[in-house]
């Protein structure tokens, strides 16, 4: 008997590898109907449920994911936080928008992933911000700024 897409999302938090990598598979097969139940898991508070549906998402490829990537970047875990900002490298100039707000952000480690995403998308308008990050009062967002104004420079 096929799983229902919630139950594949609840084995992304199985304790066994296999089970995982099982519901992970499944859910890519199942496309663009397992999307926005994935974006919803985004809230769960199991990390490997969020991490799953973020490396789901992120193989799916569907722009509706975007906005729920970038509130993940401020996730109390650093695995989802990675995760999320890998995803969202991956995503386009659709991508660009959303992040390039983050650069506003009260949290300085949402700020610095904001900056390493732009500088990965390639997106030469967030060079003034970048700029003015040169001096945040976070070295990991100084460090990031530095580094995607290095890649924007170089490109």
């Amino acid at each position: 008997m096929e799983k229902s897409i919630d139950d594949l999302i609840l084995d992304l938090k199985d304790s066994d590898d296999f089970v995982r990598e099982e519901a992970i598979g499944s859910l890519e097969l199942k496309g663009e109907e397992a999307v926005e139940p994935l974006i919803a898991s985004l809230d769960e508070r199991d990390k490997n449920i969020k991490l799953g549906a973020i490396e789901v998402l992120n193989a799916i490829g569907d722009k509706r994911a975007i906005p729920a990537l970038v509130k993940t970047l401020g996730d109390r875990n650093k695995l989802v936080r990675r995760e999320a900002s890998t995803a969202l490298t991956t995503m386009g100039d659709e991508a660009i928008e959303p992040v390039l707000a983050e650069l506003d952000s009260p949290k300085w480690r949402v700020r610095g992933a904001a900056c390493w995403i732009l500088g990965a998308l390639g997106a030469e308008e967030a060079l003034p911000k970048l700029e003015e990050l040169l001096n945040d009062e976070s070295s990991f967002v100084q460090y990031g700024a530095k580094d995607a104004i290095n890649r924007l420079q170089n490109e």
